[in-house]
């Protein structure tokens, strides 16, 4: 698939390990706190001091999302809908993968899903999760993020990590910034201003992206 613009990933800080969490699954931002989901436990920190400032125990083993109100996470084959200031499992979901899902955003009223081997993103139904629409890729898709109107999402193969910006109605690549070598991407998120944060697997961190200026017609 040919790419519009593709330049190297500008890493601005790297963030944790958090306690004794051997790898990070997803990530989302929730306007003030970075939350990252550790397998057993959902982290939120502050981007600006590295500093933890909540904790819940949560199964959290994928992506990650918060549509202004409840964050949503993906347990194995389910979305869990939680509370974010008890921990509260309020509903739950099938995934559409059925296991195999991996990145998780909320935009437009639904819930987006990466399906990680199966390189495709799902729009589903936040109270069903019945699909919406598909949107192929030709990468393994893991984190997946709506910002200003653009859809980005990551991918992950062997020691090849990017962040890509794709047209959601053909899924041509028009952005690519590549990560280092040997830094994979698990969950993504934007602020919703000029930064991505990337969960990065089993090294346990997440790192802040600058996100680029979009490219011009």
């Amino acid at each position: 698939m040919p790419i519009a613009s593709r330049q190297p990933a500008q890493v601005v800080r790297e963030y944790g390990p958090f306690g004794d969490a051997g790898a990070v699954h997803g990530v989302t931002h929730d306007g003030q706190r970075v939350w990252a989901a550790t397998g057993e436990h959902l982290v939120a920190f502050d981007p600006a001091s590295g500093t933890t400032a909540r904790t819940l125990d949560v199964a959290c083993d994928a992506g990650t999302a918060f549509d202004g109100t409840h964050l949503y996470q993906i347990a194995e084959a389910r979305i869990d809908k939680i509370d974010p200031s008890t921990g509260r499992v309020l509903a739950t979901i099938p995934a559409p993968g059925g296991g195999n899902d991996s990145g998780l955003t909320w935009a437009e009223g639904s819930l987006w899903v990466g399906q990680y081997r199966d390189r495709k993103i799902h729009q589903i139904d936040p109270a069903t999760g019945a699909i919406r629409r598909t949107i192929e890729s030709d990468r393994f898709v893991t984190g997946v993020t709506w910002v200003d109107g653009e859809l980005w999402h990551g991918t992950w193969e062997g020691d090849e990590s990017t962040l890509r910006h794709i047209d959601p109605a053909s899924g041509a690549v028009l952005q690519q910034l590549d990560l280092p070598q040997g830094m994979g991407v698990s969950g993504l998120e934007s602020d919703g201003a000029g930064l991505f944060y990337a969960g990065g697997g089993s090294s346990g961190k997440v790192r802040a992206v600058r996100r680029p200026e979009a490219p011009r017609a």
